[in-house]
């Protein structure tokens, strides 16, 4: 029997720098209104949704940084979002950067939670792979300051049982490691959730810019593949305060085939509807329990074996 759910992915075009939150969530609802209208049960907005990405600039005052961060969530600005999404009865998935306080101390994430379609959230994760520098570096065309302006994420990577199957999120350069799915398919994941803000120039790297769309599917495609899970990703298009984007917003099945992308550099709504059945064949082709062989994986293989299959 097929274990359906209709998915939203919604990509978002350019957000000005002087653009509001009132204004950006009210940009999300009229695409959560669309997605309910497209008979969505989730929709899936990008990383760092709520504000241009500002990890592209040099901040150097602590009072505007935090500016860019949310306090709580949901709070008095994304409020509607959340009972939008109740009155609808649709779920989401939504990045943006989270200002806690814990351990005594003021900490920075990059961050992205589920949310039921009651409204109430199930799950939050802290990106991991933080890429880019620390330092300001002014003959770069823009910078890529993730590592200045955020922690690293402290973890687990998790799955949670949501929307009739088992969900779970990574952010941005998260999807590029292939221990984000490895570990994610431990956890027995089946829709697998990405947002991201993604460059089509590497200023370090400029010989690779020609690739830039070819390694963004590649490694999303082969993660889907290699751990039997639908990828989900919704990036951020277009040119936002001199940063050209590639959009290429995808739903990837099982197989590693993308069923549906986007084809604009604006906001759009890509809409699929997933059977996390189609994940079974897959996750007994790749067998872990049966298949893998980790002790010939040398020194790791400890480690590995500590790690226990679904």
């Amino acid at each position: 029997m097929a274990r359906l759910i209709t998915i939203g992915a919604a990509q978002s075009g350019p957000i000005r720098r002087d653009e509001n939150r009132a204004t950006i969530v009210e940009r999300l609802i009229q695409q959560m209104r669309e997605a309910h209208r497209q008979g969505c049960d989730l929709i899936v907005y990008t990383e760092v949704a709520l504000t241009a990405f500002f990890s592209h600039w040099w901040i150097d005052n602590e009072e505007e940084l935090d500016s860019w961060f949310e306090r709580e969530m949901p709070g008095p600005e994304t409020q509607p979002l959340f009972d939008e999404a109740a009155r609808l009865g649709i779920g989401f998935h939504l990045g943006y950067a989270e200002l806690a306080f814990e351990e005594g101390r003021k900490r920075h994430f990059n961050s992205a939670i589920l949310v039921g379609k009651d409204g109430v959230i199930i799950g939050k994760f802290r990106k991991m792979h933080l890429p880019g520098h620390y330092e300001r570096r002014p003959n770069n065309p823009f910078q890529n300051l993730e590592k200045r302006y955020f922690e690293f994420g402290d973890g687990p990577l998790q799955t949670w049982r949501a929307f009739g199957g088992v969900v779970g999120m990574c952010i941005c350069n998260d999807r590029r490691w292939t221990e984000t799915y490895r570990l994610l398919a431990l956890g027995g994941v089946e829709l697998t959730l990405i947002g991201y803000n993604t460059p089509d120039h590497i200023p370090e790297y400029p010989q690779m810019d020609r690739l830039s769309n070819f390694h963004h599917q590649l490694c999303m495609q082969a993660g889907a593949y290699q751990n039997g899970t639908w990828v989900v990703a919704v990036g951020k298009a277009g040119v936002e305060e001199g940063v050209s984007q590639i959009g290429l917003t995808s739903i990837i099945a099982p197989s590693g085939e993308v069923v549906a992308q986007s084809k604009t550099l604006g906001d759009e709504l890509v809409v699929h509807t997933c059977d996390l059945d189609e994940t079974i064949a897959y996750k007994q082709l790749f067998d872990f329990a049966a298949n893998r062989r980790i002790q010939h994986y040398g020194p790791i293989a400890s480690q590995l074996a500590a790690i226990s299959p679904p």
